[in-house]
């Protein structure tokens, strides 16, 4: 029985899962979950990695005091585009920022003042988005030269944990082509385009591709904890891409993939990425696969609006269950008013409820008022929004998507699944849960050896592990719900 530490971290929670393989079927087993948001703090949003760290460390003291002491290796997911800077001195220069910082906006502009979008998307492959690692990076430069200079190298947030637990400095394949400084033609860092903005290439730390044992846990770590050394390895650094390599598709099955939780990133995976004036207007990216190919996807707007509204509601005393946030949404009449869930007015506002009136009032639209009136408009506006990514999908590749995987924690809320088979009007294949965690795991049992390769991988997913499969129901209300989404965006 070979067992691994899987670290899942999330922008809104963080878990440690033990994963056993016999072979057969790989067991999946949570250890640890902790919250994670960024903190506000002097004007900004910054991540307490600090903190998140302990918490790590928490999980596997737990899993140790549980008897699992012949764990051999660990790898860490994250969300993408963040990072931590390290001194000469290999010590962290303050806490990272979040991408939800509002100096990624000012940053952008800048960008954009030496480089067009369309030049900028030809170099990476990666949309044109202020949350892009380079857009950060210029903020700080403007804001803080001093912090640049001090640096020596920058790591992804997944690699600046591995270095807190082996000290080796490397960034991994799936998480460096989200920063938009990865050179798809180059395979490496964009040297010229660093340059142009006066950002010392000099700190990226190399590239190293998924499932890179990277070496033991430190000597330090080890005594801390009253643990063996285990293998650190840079697993595919990007939970997208864990999502991707554990979703139970079949070889040849023409299908679209969704990673949901706070964001929901729906794509295709590609051999070659998908530069075009199409994929760059409709807010395409490209990014990095676990098998070394990539995923052509669209960051969509996820879960956040929820969790941002029930956030407001908890602190006006009014919070909701689940199970009554199921309630009502059956109980609310539908197709009453959508939103552009994609919009920056949603990034981050001080107050996702009023935002949300806010949107109707300025579209002329009836304003919610009730919980159920939000809920359903949030949750049929991001359905809606998927069929229209789909659709350009579709138009980018050329093929006829049949069935959409859907994977990651967001498909608990079964009205998401539902709603996404109604409005797309195809099959949806929901599962597994820990998606992120499982393809975690399995670069990681890739890598030791345990498992040949990605597609025995995926055989050994779906024995493990269920699926619930929605069909589409009322069509012809969907669609005429959609034709009124589309004049709306």
């Amino acid at each position: 029985m070979k067992k691994v530490w899987a670290f899942d971290l999330g922008a809104s929670n963080g878990r440690l899962m033990l994963t056993k393989f016999d072979g057969e079927r790989l067991h999946l087993e949570e250890i640890h979950r902790f919250s994670n948001h960024p903190v506000f703090l002097t004007n900004h949003y910054y991540w307490d990695i600090l903190r998140i760290f302990q918490e790590m460390k928490k999980g596997i003291s737990k899993s140790l005091k549980m008897g699992h002491k012949d764990v051999e290796s660990l790898a860490v997911d994250t969300w993408g585009v963040d990072f931590g800077l390290l001194s000469s001195s290999g010590e962290l220069l303050g806490n990272p920022y979040s991408y939800r910082d509002n100096q990624t906006f000012q940053g952008m502009e800048g960008v954009l003042k030496k480089i067009s979008k369309k030049d900028w998307f030809l170099r990476s492959g990666v949309e044109p988005s202020q949350i892009n690692t380079i857009c950060q990076l210029y903020a700080i430069k403007e804001r803080q030269p001093d912090l640049l200079e001090r640096a020596e190298t920058l790591l992804m947030t997944p690699n600046l944990i591995n270095y807190l637990f082996s000290g080796e400095k490397a960034n991994e394949y799936t998480i460096s082509t989200s920063t938009s400084m990865y050179n798809f033609g180059l395979k490496d860092w964009d040297k010229e385009l660093l340059d142009m903005f006066d950002i010392p290439h000099k700190m990226m730390a190399p590239v190293v591709q998924p499932g890179t044992i990277l070496g033991p846990t430190l000597a330090s770590i080890n005594k801390e904890l009253s643990m063996d050394p285990v293998q650190v390895i840079a697993g595919a650094g990007h939970d997208t891409a864990c999502a991707l390599a554990a979703l139970p598709i079949k070889q040849g099955e023409q299908a679209a993939f969704m990673s949901c939780g706070t964001w929901i990133l729906l794509g295709v995976q590609v051999k070659e990425p998908v530069v075009t004036e199409d994929s760059l207007r409709w807010g395409f990216t490209n990014e990095g696969t676990m098998d070394g190919e990539y995923r052509l996807l669209k960051n969509s707007m996820g879960l956040w609006l929820i969790q941002q509204s029930k956030a407001i509601w908890e602190k006006e005393g009014s919070s909701i269950s689940y199970q009554e946030e199921y309630e009502l949404v059956r109980d609310t009449k539908p197709f009453q008013r959508f939103i552009n869930p994609d919009t920056t007015d949603f990034l981050n506002p001080e107050n996702m409820p009023k935002q949300i009136q806010q949107y109707c009032q300025d579209t002329g639209q009836t304003v919610p008022t009730t919980k159920g009136e939000f809920l359903r408009c949030i949750l049929e506006s991001l359905a809606l929004k998927y069929r229209w990514v789909l659709e350009r999908l579709e138009q980018l590749t050329g093929k006829s998507l049949e069935v959409i995987h859907m994977g990651g924690g967001g498909i608990q809320n079964e009205w998401l699944c539902q709603f996404t088979a109604n409005a797309t009007q195809r099959r949806v294949v929901a599962g597994p849960i820990e998606v992120s965690s499982i393809g975690n795991s399995i670069g990681q049992l890739i890598a030791l050896g345990q498992i040949k390769d990605l597609a025995e991988a995926r055989e050994i997913v779906e024995r493990s592990f269920t699926t619930k499969v929605y069909e589409p129901e009322n069509q012809p209300e969907w669609q005429t719900a959609y034709e009124r989404f589309n004049e709306l965006i």
